[in-house]
């Protein structure tokens, strides 16, 4: 092997030699700008979870200018519910709030509320209701003049008002028809803007009395931070306009929108169609090709919002009353109980009506944010160009002007992105550019470093054909980790295995029999690995498992403990698929082993050995004698004092001459408190201890008391005490008797 190492080593030494360092680093750089190319190619999202957060940077360090906005809200704010109930209100009173704005000269009103089902608070509802109970009720009045469905709509039919919708694809009714009318350049938007199947809509007789209907749904993200927001949707087929731009073309008194598409007459060719821009009244608006506008706050720090109690109280300053008159007027909440609060860029909470206040001021202003098509391709080329300059440099030069170089352009890149942002509102990402930097900056001056002493690095190349790597970064680290022998430590060892299987496996094909034993193991490991257990080894349809090693495990005999008991909660569940119940019998001991990389010179794994492993494999194999499914040693036994333990005897086990004491393990600590586990105990130690004196007949009286109420667990136990007893009351053996019971077989 040591000759084709150096062969190995050879080679590459004789074609390095050919090429200089710069070369290679240029070939590598090349190779390195390309795939990064490639993959923002391929992946232009890749750079989102970066370029969010930048554009919403952005937008802080440089809002949209203020204006003295076009646009001012009527705020349901928790003031507002304190003076007059609690929401919803009667709809008289938005009644009364819509007259109140149309009488203060309010250009359009949109109502970022959705009334979807009559008013509970009616007094038509409350006449009706009891005239059912069998109330006789006399009106003065006009008794449509107690619906205050009715009076909102009359409100509706006599102002500029739009109607709040919401679009879901959860259960909702069929919309009904747009306020708005359409017309298209190029092809239908229909079949690319967002699609609902349904909406949550207004009462029939609102939705008919408003002048307009606009949705306010807001899209989801990612943060649930509200950057875009669509203009148009769909809903069951009929096309809606957003409640922003609604109540917009409301005030101006349009009858309906323009949207141009890219396939427009005059508009150049693309492969997939989308819309350009949506034209309201006197204003065009660039879109994004689903429909949507990138909002560019401002904070709107002009805006007047009114309080709707003081509107609805008369209390209005002068200027308040100003701000109502040739205005649209927004009708929203800020009421923390009513939900209505979203993120910004600008804000972590603010009143949703706030956004759609920020379109109709962005869209008067004239000022958009806009990331044309070609933004992606400057860069990649940006990129490009970058990418190159910084391979040129540390082909040529150290670390650190490599590192200068880096920041440099790197700088210049954000520097670029920033003043297209900020002198023209074009959005340019600049991550994948920066990014492309970062990958090829991280990959060539490693690389230039390490040419520098190439002999080392071949002979690393070399041996890595050879070995893992994780083989070889741990032989750079522990070189003794691969020698053979290992370290003693306390460990807590488990055996387990599958009763009769022979018997069981009789008559089963191979196939049925890796099904079996793969089926009854998979559940058994998942336990062993969720209690932390180290799994040794698989013997057929036995399991090998111990605890504390390679890492320290607080408590390992209780993990132990808690593992058994939840390997035949497993296994019991498995048997209620089955018709023939599976068995399995678990030994536990703990005390000191050897273990690590264990084995020979060719081949070796990380195990376990040591008395104290051949033990736990002897108890395992005396489960089925005594007639127990878990048996510990009194080793692990006692580091587990609060567990429900029944001592089964003091064993001389095959092959050992120290005897144990074995404990059947039946239950936690749950188990260990209940009144009827303590009464057992009480009496089976009882007879245990007559037993060990040798009072023989005594014992088999307390036997016989005690298995009257003992649990099916150790009626097995039980019944070998029974037999052993009758056997010496009838062949007594004298002053020999130690209480020892001496395992003829493993």
């Amino acid at each position: 092997m040591a000759k084709l190492g150096a062969a190995a080593m050879s080679v590459p030494t004789q074609k390095a030699r050919r090429l200089s360092v710069p070369t290679q680093t240029a070939i590598v750089g090349a190779v390195t700008l390309l795939l990064c190319l490639g993959v923002l190619r391929l992946w232009p999202h890749a750079t989102d979870i970066l370029r969010t957060p930048i554009f919403d940077g952005y937008q802080r360090l440089h809002p949209r200018p203020n204006t003295d906005p076009p646009v001012a809200i009527v705020d349901i704010d928790e003031a507002s519910i304190a003076a007059l109930g609690q929401w919803p209100w009667s709809r008289q009173v938005l009644a009364n709030m819509v007259e109140r704005l149309h009488a203060l000269d309010a250009a359009a009103i949109g109502f970022d509320i959705v009334f979807s089902e009559p008013d509970r608070l009616s007094l038509s509802r409350a006449v009706e209701a009891l005239r059912k109970e069998g109330v006789s009720v006399a009106l003065p009045i006009d008794p449509d003049r107690l619906d205050s469905d009715a009076a909102l709509a009359r409100a509706l039919s006599t102002a500029n008002v739009s109607v709040g919708l919401a679009l879901t694809d959860e259960a909702g009714q069929s919309p009904l028809p747009a306020k708005a009318a359409f017309s298209f350049g190029g092809s239908d938007p229909r079949l690319y803007l967002p699609q609902f199947s349904s909406a949550v809509g207004n009462l029939t007789i609102l939705h008919t009395a408003a002048a307009g209907a606009g949705f306010f749904s807001f899209p989801a993200s990612r943060d649930n931070v509200i950057r875009t927001m669509p203009l148009f949707s769909t809903a069951g087929g009929t096309l809606f306009p957003a409640l922003s731009i609604e109540t917009l073309r409301l005030a101006q008194g349009a009858s309906g929108f323009i949207l141009r598409s890219n396939d427009a007459s005059g508009e150049k060719g693309a492969s997939h169609p989308g819309l350009v821009e949506m034209r309201v009244g006197g204003f065009t608006v660039p879109t994004m090709p689903d429909g949507r506008l990138r909002i560019y706050y401002s904070g709107l720090e002009n805006m007047t919002v009114i309080s709707a109690a003081d509107l609805l109280s008369n209390r209005l300053t002068p200027s308040q009353t100003q701000a109502i008159s040739g205005r649209i007027i927004l009708i929203g909440t800020s009421a923390i109980g009513l939900r209505d609060i979203v993120a910004t860029p600008l804000a972590a909470a603010v009143p949703g009506v706030n956004v759609h206040a920020e379109i109709i001021d962005q869209i008067v202003a004239g000022v958009f944010l806009q990331e044309p098509d070609w933004a992606a391709g400057l860069a990649l080329l940006a990129g490009f160009v970058a990418g190159s300059l910084l391979i040129f440099v540390t082909c040529r030069c150290g670390a650190g002007v490599s590192t200068l170089a880096f920041l440099l352009l790197s700088s210049t890149l954000a520097a670029l992105s920033w003043l297209a942002f900020v002198q023209a509102h074009i959005l340019i990402d600049p991550v994948g550019a920066v990014a492309t930097l970062l990958v090829i900056f991280l990959v060539l001056v490693p690389l230039r470093l390490a040419l520098a002493n190439r002999e080392k690095q071949f002979v690393k190349n070399a041996f890595g054909r050879y070995l893992a790597p994780s083989l070889v970064e741990r032989l750079a680290k522990e070189p003794h980790a691969l020698q053979l022998g290992g370290e003693t430590r306390p460990l807590t060892v488990l055996f387990s295995d599958i009763r009769g299987f022979t018997t069981l496996s009789e008559g089963m094909d191979p196939q049925t029999l890796t099904g079996l034993i793969n089926n009854v193991l998979t559940p058994l490991t998942d336990v062993l690995l969720a209690r932390e257990a180290t799994i040794d080894k698989y013997i057929g349809d036995a399991i090998m498992a111990f605890w504390n090693a390679p890492l320290d495990i607080d408590g390992h005999e209780e993990k132990a403990c808690r593992a058994a008991l939840d390997m035949t909660k497993a296994l019991n569940d498995l048997n209620h698929s089955r018709s023939e119940p599976i068995r399995i019998g678990i030994g536990l001991n703990s005390g000191p082993a050897c273990v690590g990389n264990l084995g020979s010179v060719q081949r070796f794994s990380y195990s376990a050995l040591g008395d104290s492993v051949n033990l736990a494999s002897r108890i395992e194999s005396l489960t089925k004698f005594y007639g127990v499914t878990i048996a510990v040693s009194e080793f692990t036994r006692e580091a587990v004092p609060h567990f429900a333990f029944l001592e089964i005897d003091f064993v001389r086990v095959k092959g050992r001459t120290t005897p144990v004491r074995l404990h059947a393990l039946l239950g936690d600590e749950t188990m260990a408190k209940s009144a009827a586990f303590s009464s057992l105990e009480t009496q089976h130690q009882t007879m245990m201890s007559l037993y060990y004196k040798g009072e023989f007949i005594a014992a088999q009286q307390a036997l016989s008391a005690l298995r009257t109420q003992c649990p099916a667990e150790i009626s097995g136990l039980y019944d070998l005490y029974c037999e052993r007893l009758t056997v010496l009351i009838a062949d007594p053996v004298g002053d020999e008797w130690d209480g020892v019971y001496t395992a003829r077989s493993k």
